[in-house]
């Protein structure tokens, strides 16, 4: 994969604001949709979720998840062409306290202001999806797999 492919891909995780998030539930895959927008310093994935959503048990239970994030359909593009990042992330809670809630709100806010109510209910969390490792795919033969500090310097480029 070039680097403008690379780079496409990335820009694919700030413009597109939904993601399907893949948990484990009951040992079996699920599935389902998440609004997302990625924190600032490390540009991990926050979600905004709550209590009563299975997908939210399953992190607590299994908090290795994976969330996607496919480029929208158009007629000149195959299906199985179209540009996507699939990320493996670790599912974490943030406390409720705290300036690093207090940011990931913020931010969180900031991409979808009508998410204002869902913060004064009390079964509402902010959950950080720390990626581990990535599938890039541009487009056939236009793929890569990124761990480490290769998945940290895309994430920040």
């Amino acid at each position: 994969m070039d680097a403008q492919d690379a780079l496409r891909l990335r820009r694919l995780l700030d413009a597109r604001p939904v993601a399907a998030l893949a948990t484990l539930h009951r040992g079996e895959p699920a599935l389902s949709m998440v609004p997302f927008v990625l924190r600032a310093d490390d540009h991990a994935p926050l979600i905004h979720v709550s209590a009563l959503a299975t997908h939210t048990r399953d992190m607590r239970e299994h908090p290795r998840v994976s969330l996607m994030v496919m480029a929208e359909a158009t007629p000149d593009v195959m299906p199985q062409a179209l540009p996507r990042v699939a990320l493996q992330a670790d599912a974490r809670t943030l406390p409720r306290e705290g300036a690093e809630y207090d940011a990931a709100k913020a931010l969180y806010l900031a991409r979808f202001p009508d998410a204002t109510m869902t913060f004064e209910l009390a079964d509402f969390a902010i959950v950080v999806l720390t990626p581990v490792s990535a599938r890039l795919v541009a487009g056939f033969g236009r793929a890569d797999a990124l761990v480490g500090e290769r998945l940290a310097a895309w994430l920040r480029s």
